[in-house]
């Protein structure tokens, strides 16, 4: 007798799920229940469907040589029957059984399973923001939002659009309307953008963000959106002014689907996603869920935590998929990778950030490195930054973060492999990583970061991060900010209240630094300002810290000319 397979769900890990089971078991009965119309989409497009890098919504439902996975490509390619424009109304666990009711005909119905798998998706969140509900404040969770976006900003209306939230929609969707010459505020209720990120790293994906006309109020709390006589938004008005808007985009974040799952008794977990283990099983052995209404392990928090990524859901459907046909397959937990292009920007991150790692008590050193992608010499090298996050007790990489215009998600990735196989800093350091001019510096960015981390463990070296540094000046901190750059660069562009010394007159000028305060040195990348602090330890200072980044990685005011 077959086995019968209902999947609820139809986005991402629902029919990922569905078509690893049916290639492992051929006889099953395969059943997707999905309440919309269209399934099977790359939700993570689109926002590019926005701006019209995509030109076709078709592509994000398509198969790469061009087949719509629509309930006829499931039928017949597949043999996996899809009941679209369906609501999966009830579970019934004793029984067995799924009830379901026609979006457009009411009709219930009750289909049996012998394992169901739940793949409901997530919702946005929805803050109690009087005139949030206003004509033009708009939600961006299917197609057919992008297509109301797609369609308006397309115009040549120009409108000035207000963002509530700085996450990664809100982020991918500022590029999408500044695409479409539309006039963009970001709105982020916490101190930065990108909350995942720690402070220095996303104040410089903010400085990025200001240069390209882009308006961000951070630690800004949304009071109202402020309508018209007709019932549009026309403002939104916040703990840090008001802010004109023709369209409103309220992207807050989202929460796990879980209402099925919870009438269903099924175990909830703590970060508000349906408890699996690392088969994908639910409390009840029979139920698997997978994709952002399930919750994941995550490795180096040693927690449970939501992550509405589509690279996730679909691994988790693939395990989900395998296990109910009986084929024995794991989901090992997530490491919080995450990507994003804003405008010329690339940005990733993955593990604990150092702020993480704080709140979880854990003691961590930091580096922080600013190099060009490629040989500074190579044509279309492009800088990029660097901070990695080291648990003081073993050495152990445990974050990455990642910012630049040049190649970010190499060395991202790199880094995730390196802490999947629990390296420590010694071992990136060591990693035989390839070589060419077209593609690195022979010391790769993060090599090199990894061997400023060594030098911190070690005790040679002492740095500051940008917000650190910025935090004593406007304390008002007697230190030194020593500029080791040469007077030109010291000309072009400096920190507020750099002394210049240039390295090469260090030695000879060393009366002029202060033994009996603090003194941190830069430079563009502070490997010269590492050059200086080596010279002065040698000359017996013991107060000497470098800027982690350099200057490429201050985000803050700068000074010019004399």
């Amino acid at each position: 007798m077959s086995k019968k397979i209902v999947v609820i769900g139809g986005v991402a890990a629902g029919p990922k799920a569905a078509a690893r089971a049916r290639r492992l078991d051929p006889s099953a009965e395969i059943t997707i229940v999905e309440k919309d119309e269209l399934l099977s989409y790359a939700g993570c497009g689109l926002p590019y469907y926005i701006s019209g890098l995509v030109e076709d919504r078709r592509q994000l439902m398509a198969t790469p040589i061009g087949v719509m996975r629509d309930p006829q490509f499931f039928a017949q390619v597949k043999n996996i029957k899809v009941l679209n424009r369906t609501l999966a109304t009830a579970i019934d666990r004793a029984a067995r059984e799924v009830e379901v009711q026609g979006v457009d005909t009411g009709e219930v119905s009750r289909l049996p399973y012998d394992k169901l798998i739940i793949a409901t998706g997530a919702d946005p969140l929805e803050p109690p923001i009087p005139g949030k509900d206003l004509e033009n404040v708009w939600r961006l969770k299917q197609v057919e939002d992008a297509d109301r976006f797609r369609a308006y900003l397309q115009t040549d209306c120009c409108p000035k659009v207000a963002i509530i939230g700085g996450g990664l929609i809100g982020m991918e969707m500022t590029e999408a309307v500044v695409e479409c010459k539309g006039a963009v505020t970001i709105i982020e209720m916490l101190p930065h953008v990108l909350p995942m990120l720690d402070a220095d790293v996303a104040y410089l994906l903010e400085k990025g963000m200001r240069d390209a006309g882009v308006t961000v109020a951070t630690s800004a709390r949304v009071e109202r959106i402020e309508g018209d006589e007709n019932g549009m938004a026309r403002c939104v008005v916040t703990t840090k002014g008001t802010f004109d808007a023709e369209l409103v985009l309220l992207s807050v974040g989202i929460r796990p689907n879980v209402e099925l799952a919870r009438q269903a008794g099924l175990l909830i977990g703590p970060s508000g996603g349906i408890h699996v283990n690392e088969y994908m099983q639910t409390s009840d052995p029979n139920i698997y869920a997978a994709g952002d209404c399930a919750e994941k392990s995550c490795d180096m928090r040693g927690t449970w935590c939501a992550l509405p990524l589509g690279s996730v859901a679909n691994k988790e459907g693939r395990v989900a998929g395998s296990n109910a046909v009986g084929h024995v397959d794991r989901f090992p937990g997530v490491l919080g990778a995450t990507a994003l292009k804003i405008f010329d920007w690339n940005v990733g991150r993955a593990g604990l950030s150092a702020e993480q790692a704080a709140e979880l008590g854990v003691p961590v050193v930091t580096a922080t490195v600013a190099a060009p992608d490629k040989p500074h010499y190579f044509p279309g090298n492009q800088p990029i930054i660097l901070k990695l996050v080291a648990e003081k007790a073993n050495r152990r990489l445990i974050g990455i973060e990642g910012v630049g215009l040049g190649d970010v998600m190499k060395r991202v990735d790199v880094a995730i492999t390196a802490m999947t196989a629990h390296m420590t800093v010694d071992d990136v350091a060591q990693l035989d990583l390839a070589y060419a001019p077209p593609y690195s510096e022979a010391m790769d960015v993060l090599i090199h970061g990894a061997n400023i981390l060594r030098n911190k463990l070690d005790g040679l070296l002492k740095g500051v991060t940008s917000t650190q540094l910025k935090a004593a000046c406007d304390a008002g901190e007697d230190l030194m900010i020593l500029d080791v750059r040469t007077p030109d660069e010291h000309q072009s562009g400096r920190i507020p209240g750099s002394t210049l010394i240039p390295l090469g007159a260090v030695r000879n000028r060393a009366g002029e630094i202060p033994r009996d305060k603090r003194v941190v040195a830069y430079c563009k990348t502070s490997l010269r300002a590492w050059e200086a602090l080596c010279m002065l330890n040698g000359l017996g200072y013991d107060n000497v810290e470098i800027l982690d980044g350099g200057f490429t990685a201050w985000p803050f005011d700068v000074h010019h000319g004399a």
